[in-house]
């Protein structure tokens, strides 16, 4: 017998379990479009070149604390940078109005976007204890293991329109009019929607806030990508910035992640930040308090060696320089990886549409392929992504582009 009796397997995580099937394909031309990770184009992890370089100067400090532990809530210098970066303040400035914007913020250190996306989910389930999460359909897949672990009821709002192969504006703000409710919580991704690739404009951002604000509907941002989608910290994280700056009084809260902008994948480096309505910046403490016992009970601490890094380099003018540079580097690659791939199903004269793969940004592309035919890509082909036909764009190459095209135009003309 055993307390375990009743204990039943749950599904492998479809990205993990793809990788894994593509390591183990000794198939020459394989290829992965599946696995989130930046890659150049000889297919090839990049460790960043001011990363390396951070490296270098921090071994070289030989600092005697390095290993030590921190505050429960983490690096605290790290931090201040980190929700400077996110909230776009300049470090220079003393006025009074910047110092009582920054009061509204309560930050700890996370284990990267994952870690943060869940204490946030927990925090809330705890604190607010809301009737539903909103999360867009579709989303990144662990966005509802997050919120099933934390006990939220979810519920979807249209994001994407399969028959034009774009933002479901209308259908997201319909559903959400008349759906949700005040006290409700809705998950949105800061830049780069993953998985569709797809973004609300400035304008439809400014509507998405008023709405929130207008009915009480908590945001919660989702930030993995700042400065990896457009090659520009602040224009990635626009929307971000006019919901605290332009709904003082509305309350949010954002989960931020180093892991791609940076290429520190396996370091975790993260940061939530939870921000008060003007006025409550008394409450900071508290809840800075609150997040810290949960943190406590889980990992006690933020790992240190990652967030070093980010902190070396967002503190010296020439890295900072150098580490924007290098986001220009990976965003203008995946660009062009677009429309290479773009310019040769068009040569192909492959069935459908396929301009939505220049329109679309950041690391992800949902290509439109059906089950069937992403089957049929990893079985003719040995081309690795994921069933919804999801694929990221880094795994393309000038080496790979046209076998990939090639490939995609046979199983749209031949598989349903």
């Amino acid at each position: 017998m055993t307390v375990l009796s009743t204990l039943a397997p749950v599904p492998a995580d479809e990205i993990f379990a793809l990788n894994r099937a593509y390591a183990t394909d000794d198939y020459p031309q394989k290829v992965s479009l599946g696995v989130g990770v930046y890659r150049t184009d000889d297919g090839k992890p990049w460790p960043l070149p001011v990363v390396c370089d951070a490296e270098k100067r921090l071994l070289a400090d030989d600092n005697l604390f390095r290993h030590e532990y921190t505050a429960i809530e983490g690096d605290v210098a790290f931090l201040e940078l980190a929700r400077d970066l996110m909230f776009g303040f300049d470090a220079k400035d003393t006025s009074e109005q910047l110092k009582a914007t920054k009061g509204r913020i309560g930050s700890v250190q996370a284990v990267a976007g994952t870690g943060a996306n869940h204490l946030g989910a927990l925090f809330l389930a705890q604190q607010m204890k809301p009737k539903n999460v909103w999360l867009s359909n579709p989303s990144w897949a662990n966005h509802l293991t997050i919120w099933e672990l934390a006990g939220v009821p979810r519920k979807t709002y249209p994001y994407y329109n399969a028959s034009t192969r774009s933002f479901d504006y209308e259908g997201m703000m319909s559903t959400l009019e008349t759906e949700a409710q005040e006290g409700d919580i809705i998950l949105l991704h800061a830049c780069a929607h993953n998985p569709t690739g797809l973004d609300p404009n400035k304008e439809q951002w400014k509507a998405i806030a008023d709405l929130c604000e207008r009915k009480k509907i908590f945001p919660f941002f989702d930030s993995a990508y700042q400065g990896f989608a457009s090659g520009s910290a602040d224009e990635d994280a626009w929307a971000v910035r006019y919901f605290l700056n332009e709904k003082p009084s509305m309350e949010m809260c954002v989960a931020q992640s180093f892991s791609k902008n940076f290429g520190l994948y396996g370091q975790r480096v993260g940061a939530f930040h939870y921000v008060l309505g003007n006025g409550s910046q008394d409450l900071r403490d508290i809840v800075v308090n609150n997040l810290c016992h949960l943190i406590r009970g889980e990992y006690s601490m933020g790992p240190t060696a990652g967030c070093s890094i980010v902190k070396k380099v967002l503190t010296n003018d020439d890295l900072t320089a150098q580490w924007h540079e290098n986001l220009k580097v990976m965003s203008s690659r995946i660009i062009s990886m677009r429309k290479a791939l773009y310019d040769e199903l068009v040569r192909l004269e492959t069935p459908g549409t396929w301009k939505h793969i220049v329109e679309q940004n950041g690391m992800f592309s949902y290509t439109g392929l059906n089950p069937s035919q992403v089957y049929a890509l990893k079985d003719k082909y040995h081309i690795y992504l994921l069933k919804s036909g999801r694929a990221s764009i880094s795994g393309l190459s000038e080496k790979n582009v046209a076998y990939v095209a090639r490939a995609i135009n046979d199983v749209v003309r031949n598989v349903n």
